[in-house]
């Protein structure tokens, strides 16, 4: 597959300088290797979605000096696509109704998990019988949808990270709004659009065996990926616009540029095709970087 590659924020605010260095590392990792470069908008929350936020994204991609083929692709255009992904999981009885509140999983979630990871699904509604369904469906909550994953161990390799492997719960593939849930949408876009490589942030490692089995399970192509190391702020935590000047509202775009640069061992680059021109996957720093300022 080619190694063709994506950004793909939510227009819900700002980008800061942390979401703008992972995609300025997915852009290099795509143009490195001659293959396309695609931004997509996961607007799939229209309780949260900002078209203003949508053109600011835009802009500072492209002020840090990225650019990407074709038009931006948008998931709120995509429920057909998504809706037939689900149909294929139905048909093989690989999805059941969900009508657990977040507050009824949280306390079930607290028993002992086994394989599974902390805070997992517990199966509650996998054992409701079709009277109880009947029953909660007549009480006026819309249920979800959740992949049947049985715990199914996962192992994928990572270009950064290497080998991993996850114990998969049942999660949601469609919300009970009626939308398709990240974890869908994503994997059936990425396929669409002929993503070979995903590139984001090591803060999505934990989700990726899920997106793993739905595309093993939707026999979709399977990209490779790469979970390039986060910016923390001083505090030690994931940067956030409390951690201070972090967007280029309030960091001129190539004095933001030059600390990326400098962040990734490129010092001698001042701009990103500079940085293209000596950037080398295998050399890129395995460890998160603090920000402390530019």
């Amino acid at each position: 597959m080619a190694a063709d590659g994506r950004f793909a924020p939510s227009p819900t605010g700002t980008l800061h300088l942390g979401n703008l260095r992972t995609a300025l590392l997915a852009w290099l990792f795509a143009r490195s290797a001659g293959a396309r470069f695609l931004v997509r908008m996961e607007d799939l929350d229209p309780g949260r979605v900002r078209m203003d936020s949508a053109r600011e994204q835009l802009e500072d991609l492209a002020a840090i000096g990225l650019d990407w083929d074709g038009d931006v692709l948008w998931q709120s255009a995509r429920a057909e696509a998504y809706e037939a992904a689900i149909a294929r999981l139905r048909a093989e009885d690989r999805v059941y109704e969900c009508f657990c509140t977040r507050a009824e999983i949280r306390a079930a979630s607290s028993a002992p998990h086994g394989p599974l990871p902390e805070g997992h699904y517990p199966g509650t509604c996998l054992r409701l019988t079709d009277g109880e369904r009947r029953r909660k469906r007549a009480g006026g909550r819309p249920p979800a949808l959740r992949l049947r994953a049985s715990a199914e161990r996962v192992q994928f390799s990572d270009r950064l990270l290497g080998r991993y492997q996850m114990a998969v719960d049942d999660f949601v593939v469609r919300r009970n709004d009626g939308a398709a849930a990240y974890n869908l949408a994503v994997m059936v876009d990425d396929a669409a659009q002929g993503i070979g490589e995903v590139v984001r942030g090591a803060d999505l490692l934990d989700s990726t065996p899920r997106q793993v089995l739905l595309t093993r399970l939707l026999r979709l192509p399977e990209p490779s990926w790469a979970h390039v190391p986060l910016v923390l702020g001083r505090d030690g935590a994931r940067l956030a616009k409390r951690h201070g000047s972090v967007t280029l509202r309030e960091v001129d775009a190539g004095v933001a540029v030059r600390w990326m640069a400098r962040s990734l061992g490129l010092e001698r680059a001042s701009t990103a095709a500079e940085m293209l021109e000596a950037f080398d996957p295998a050399r890129l720093p395995r460890e998160p970087t603090t920000f402390t300022g530019v």
